[in-house]
């Protein structure tokens, strides 16, 4: 039987061994895709419910959904503030930046798959070149032309698993960025209500400061027809004047605060500053909740946040590029090929004859790198620790978040209740001291009193309403509202409990 000739085979070879890079490669990057990119949602973990659970009582309310918390500006049924937060989460230039960070980890992830897939190079030339005829060397003398053209492929077998754990922290890190979009997403949203419940409150308050104004005006020009009548002095209008002036006076400081907080607003929706005064210039109110809502507190509220997602993943993270870092100390194992044609002419370059090809492969092992790469180790080892502290922290801080949320909420609501009912005392006593006053039993000096003591109060329950609004949004950015929470067979402990058995070390 005839045999095949040695470039044949050797051909053959090198194109059955780029077969196999590219099986192995396409199966290995599909793994990836699958073990790796597939993870929408962050692992979880139990550490939160090693720590007291911050709730009211079990013989309270039922707790909110998940979708209610999710979209928990729904329940103050207010369009304008639905409108502003929705705006917001489209322009604002911080969630803007926090995408790109999102699609910068992307990409950062397709690179480190990109280390489990075979290389492929392709490479040309053409060389002129004139020999020196005195040249000590054999050979060739004068001019020659030198046509190349081949492939150069190359792929690092991952048997210790290096590479596939820097894949995994890049995934883990893709993970951590979106969590902390969904972080952005949290606070952007709390602080859009925030702001907005601060400008109805700031509204309201120069309302009733207008109103004031406009009831002792009248006041001053009873008095003042009285006094030209000659039935009282000058006293009792001339510190009806000065009250007046008081009164005008906050006029300004309101307004001012009303035009701060409409451009926050606008900061914070990416919008122009001026351009929402149409939109907000007229005061809808403060949104009125049902306080039965205060007392739905959800039994899992700490899983809803997301920055505790981003400090379990960074943590997942660095445990992955410890194992990676370990890697380096186990041998490297890697095939190498190459395919190509040489020849002086370019009519004959594509033929059996001006083909030479080599494949082989490789092994590298680490003996003395002057302790470079264990200081490597120590180095993401004591990282481990750090990210398990931070995560730790997160944790601490999420849990002492929604008990002050819940003691700020439950006071506030006291002093609206008490201030409620010392306006109505107010202004009975105000009825009071002007009867007794038209009567001639006291003088005007009671009756600006009960003036003055009457707007105090309106305007400290008027802040209370707000405040109490305003610890409402804290809580439900204390409890993670404004994004998707993680279902239960999510969850996932075995980066946390690598990460203990290391801070134990």
């Amino acid at each position: 039987m005839r045999k095949l000739p040695e470039q044949l085979v050797g051909a053959a070879l090198v194109i059955l061994v780029s077969v196999l890079f590219n099986s192995i490669g396409y199966a290995a990057e599909s793994t990836a895709d699958a073990k790796y990119e597939g993870l929408t949602k962050e692992s979880w973990t139990d550490l939160a419910l090693k720590y007291p659970e911050p709730y009211f009582e079990q013989d309270e309310k039922a707790a909110l959904s998940p979708e209610i918390l999710a979209n928990w500006w729904s329940v103050m049924q207010d369009d304008t503030l639905t409108r502003l937060i929705t705006l917001s989460l489209q322009q604002n230039k911080d969630l803007l930046s926090a995408r790109a960070r999102v699609n910068e980890a992307r990409a950062a992830l397709g690179i480190s798959k990109a280390t489990l897939l075979p290389w492929l190079d392709a490479n040309g030339s053409w060389t002129r070149t004139d020999t020196s005829e005195n040249s000590p060397y054999t050979g060739l003398r004068g001019f020659h032309t030198d046509y190349k053209l081949g492939m150069d492929a190359s792929w690092e077998i991952d048997v210790f698993g290096r590479q596939r754990e820097n894949v995994r922290a890049a995934s883990a890190s893709l993970q951590a960025e979106h969590a902390s979009l969904y972080a952005n997403w949290v606070t952007l949203s709390s602080e859009v209500a925030m702001n907005y419940i601060s400008l109805r409150a700031l509204q309201e308050r120069l309302e009733i400061v207008k109103e004031q104004v406009k009831s002792q005006e009248k006041s001053i020009e009873l008095l003042q027809a009285k006094r030209d009548a000659g039935l009282i002095s000058d006293l009792p209008s001339t510190q009806a004047s000065y009250t007046l002036q008081q009164m005008q006076a906050e006029i300004p400081e309101l307004k001012t605060s009303i035009s701060e907080t409409m451009n926050r607003l606008a900061i914070l929706t990416g919008s122009l500053p001026g351009s929402l005064q149409a939109t907000l210039q007229k005061n809808s109110g403060l949104p009125d909740i049902n306080p039965q809502l205060y007392a739905a507190i959800p039994a899992d509220s700490l899983r809803q946040r997301p920055d505790i997602h981003a400090a379990e993943r960074k943590l997942a993270a660095q445990l992955a590029k410890t194992k990676a870092a370990k890697g380096d100390l186990k041998p490297k194992f890697s095939l190498f090929g190459s395919l190509g044609w040489e020849s002086e002419n370019s009519g004959s370059l594509i033929s059996i004859g001006s083909k030479g090809f080599s494949i082989g492969p490789q092994i590298s092992l680490p003996i003395f790198h002057a302790g470079a790469i264990h200081r490597n180790i120590d180095v993401q080892t004591e990282k481990e620790k750090e990210y398990f502290a931070d995560y730790e922290n997160t944790v601490l801080q999420a849990v002492a978040e929604v008990r002050n949320s819940l003691t700020g909420l439950s006071q506030e609501r006291e002093r609206k209740e008490a201030l409620q009912k010392g306006t109505k005392s107010a202004k009975d006593a105000l009825e009071l001291a002007q009867n007794s006053y038209e009567n001639g039993l006291t003088d005007y000096h009671d009756v600006l009193d009960a003036q003055r003591n009457l707007l105090k109060l309106q305007n400290d329950y008027v802040v209370s309403k707000g405040q109490e609004l305003t610890d409402l949004v804290q809580l439900f950015k204390a409890m993670g509202g404004g994004w998707s929470p993680l279902e239960n067979d999510e969850i996932n402990n075995s980066n946390i409990k690598n990460a203990e058995k290391v801070r134990k070390q």
